[in-house]
């Protein structure tokens, strides 16, 4: 069975002192499509219990399962036992997935830990992914020239047209769609906002936003296949 790393902002204030941390939707959508699967570990730059981004826990009350995520024992263990992004090692898995929410510009796109971690999946052919503001928790890693693995690739990650239409455009140090195009990649979206996007390009998976959490875990499943 393959195993999968997913990890997780230990960041919970944005740039404006807002409470923030990972999206719900975008650990539980994928979750609930890999883990029958592959096994899954949870990791962050502090280790146990990263926070949650409490606004998508109201946004999405309705959502199955989102209520199923936050009610699940696993789940609550797993996150619990949260691993410190300092003691992983690439070797022991077979992807990564970066989950979104306003943290991951924060603190894992200037973690050297995690810098040096992702670049080490990349470089070794294992799939690479992240979803929404996930993709800037990439924005550092580089293949083995030294280059960003964004440079020449088509890839994804929150617009900015939906951080302008969620004003949050202060609460984050960069846009992931302008800080995509700086590193030379070829950025691409869904014709509307909030509009389901995943690209695959080469071991790069990336999605737009929540509503492309659900796909993403599928291309990561058809790619692990």
């Amino acid at each position: 069975m393959p195993s999968i790393l997913f990890v997780l902002t230990s960041a919970s204030k944005t740039l404006t002192g807002g409470q923030t941390g990972w999206y719900l939707p975008e650990a539980a959508h994928p979750y609930y499509i890999l883990a029958p699967h592959a096994s899954i570990d949870f990791a962050s730059p502090a280790g146990p219990n990263p926070p949650l981004d409490e606004g998508s826990v109201k946004m999405f009350a309705g959502d199955a399962e989102s209520t199923k995520f936050l009610a699940d024992e696993t789940v609550k263990s797993q996150l619990a036992n949260a691993k410190k992004l300092s003691s992983v090692s690439a070797k022991d898995y077979d992807a990564i997935f970066y989950v979104g929410g306003h943290g991951p510009p924060i603190d894992l796109a200037v973690d050297p830990i995690n810098i040096k971690l992702a670049s080490e999946f990349y470089q070794s052919g294992k799939i690479t992914a992240a979803v929404c503001h996930g993709s800037a928790a990439l924005v550092g890693a580089t293949d083995a020239q030294g280059k960003s693995i964004f440079a020449g690739k088509s890839a994804t990650g929150f617009s900015n047209a939906e951080e302008i239409a969620i004003d949050k455009v202060k609460d984050v140090p960069f846009l992931t769609e302008d800080k995509i195009i700086s590193l030379g990649g070829k950025y691409e979206k869904a014709n509307e906002p909030w509009g389901v996007k995943v690209v695959v390009d080469g071991n790069l998976y990336t999605g737009q936003n929540p509503a492309s959490a659900r796909a993403i875990g599928e291309a990561i499943l058809k790619g692990l296949k």
